[in-house]
């Protein structure tokens, strides 16, 4: 038990170690412009395990100049791991379909003839696995992206629904990154709202290249009488 007891503290002074070395790195890449403060963040029960001793949130902000774990399900240990894993400068990457398939998250289309043949992700690819993590924590989410993880989930399964939503978070994090953009949190009902919206779209567009007509009832109409 003593041993065991030492080499616990061994590890933990090892990992102290370890987080002033990242919060010096972290220290050193802060942005030199002034930023509006971070939004206070509910209070939490206590620091969870192998959460970091000093405030990776604010260290992060400073450093990218957005809040990155407004996103859902981007915690800021989750969001320290991306940062450290791709950089804050995502110039190299035209646009954020290159960026996806750097990741091996977006979907490689190969077509025979005007038909897609496949749609699967490049095979082989480890660089995502943390947007993954992120993707996976969302399953009892009520914002959107909860919403759309468990919508593909129905239809696609379990390990493509997460692709999917990695995808999804990775798209958010590059135009966060790249462009400045803050990500605006949707609800569950906005995001199934806007899923509606472009489903009677589809069918509209739809029916006029067949000469018909959608024509959509409001809820009090489908009561019966």
């Amino acid at each position: 038990m003593k041993q065991a007891f030492e080499a616990w503290q061994f590890y933990q002074k090892q990992l102290l170690q370890l987080e002033e070395q990242i919060q010096q790195q972290l220290e050193r890449m802060k942005l030199d412009r002034a930023l509006p403060p971070l939004k206070p963040q509910p209070r939490t029960c206590g620091r969870k395990p192998n959460e970091p001793n000093f405030d990776v949130r604010a260290a992060l902000y400073d450093v990218v100049g957005v809040d990155l774990t407004e996103i859902e399900g981007m915690g800021a240990p989750t969001a320290l791991i991306i940062i450290s894993e791709i950089g804050t400068d995502l110039s190299r990457f035209a646009t954020v379909h290159h960026f996806g398939s750097w990741l091996g998250l977006g979907p490689q289309v190969k077509k025979t003839g005007g038909r897609v043949k496949s749609s699967r992700t490049r095979p082989g690819v480890n660089r995502a696995v943390a947007f993954r993590l992120a993707a996976n924590s969302l399953h009892a989410s009520k914002g959107a992206l909860g919403a759309f993880l468990r919508r593909k989930k129905a239809h696609l399964g379990a390990p493509k629904a997460v692709t999917a939503c990695a995808h999804q978070l990775a798209r958010i994090v590059y135009l966060a990154l790249k462009h400045g953009m803050t990500y605006v949190r949707q609800t569950q009902e906005e995001y199934q709202t806007c899923v509606h919206e472009q489903q009677v779209k589809a069918l509209q567009k739809k029916a006029r290249a067949l000469g018909m007509e959608v024509i959509e009832k409001t809820t009090t109409e489908l009561q019966p009488t």
